[in-house]
């Protein structure tokens, strides 16, 4: 989710991307990171089997380069 043209991004895991999507949009939690930067866009998602693949894959783009800000 990213609330574009700021260049906040936010990364997380669910098994209904469509529910989720609609919380972030409709600010369910509105003490969250999404709500308090306005992510409310989403820009990429993947699908997988496995919950573990899930985390790893959550985990790895989170300690990646460029997360946070865009420049």
């Amino acid at each position: 989710m990213t609330n574009k043209p700021y260049g906040v991004i936010y990364i997380g895991v669910t098994d209904n991307i469509e529910e989720r999507v609609k919380e972030h949009k409709l600010k369910v939690y509105p003490k969250s990171f999404t709500a308090k930067y306005n992510c409310d866009k989403l820009v990429y998602f993947e699908e997988f089997k496995m919950e573990k693949m899930q985390k790893n894959e959550r985990d790895n783009s989170k300690n990646g380069k460029g997360i946070g800000k865009l420049s």
